[in-house]
């Protein structure tokens, strides 16, 4: 099992001692984006039940070998540092191709003011970025993975 920051076990502790059929759930633990301010910007949206989806390449799963999430799943989002700040249940997954993503996906992911013109600018940026460290190349028919989901915890 990975190891994680002993405020993500306090945080699933507290919430499965509120909600003990959940006791027995596997869950990860993670932050948003790939700088300390964006991650904890983001966090903060989360928390405040703004941000209800975030977007990843499918590639990243199929490199890594890694199964898509589901719905249902459970996360503890933490900050950059890794100190847990809320958890969040997959409610639905949608695979679909970077240039489909709708205007109302795009508002469910809650970033910046919410329109589908902000949500692909910073997503071209991120991913064109992250590629290019492996020597790809973005094109927006590649495959992105859309978590939409709820805040649970805290309430």
């Amino acid at each position: 099992m990975e190891e994680y920051n002993q405020s993500v076990y306090e945080m699933w502790n507290e919430f499965t001692g509120i909600f003990p059929e959940f006791k027995d759930k596997k869950f990860t633990s993670w932050y948003f984006c790939n700088t300390q301010d964006c991650a904890n910007k983001l966090a903060e949206l989360v928390l405040k039940k703004i941000k209800r989806g975030t977007t990843s390449l499918h590639y990243w799963y199929e490199k890594d070998r890694e199964e898509i999430p589901r719905e249902g799943e459970f996360s503890v989002i933490t900050d950059w540092d890794g100190i847990a700040k809320c958890i969040i249940r997959n409610k639905k997954i949608t695979l679909l191709p970077f240039r489909e993503l709708s205007e109302e996906l795009a508002y469910i992911e809650g970033e910046g003011d919410r329109s589908l013109e902000y949500w692909r600018e910073v997503h071209l940026k991120y991913f064109s970025e992250e590629l290019l460290k492996i020597n790809l190349e973005f094109n927006e028919d590649m495959e992105i993975v859309f978590e939409e989901f709820e805040t649970v915890f805290p309430n």
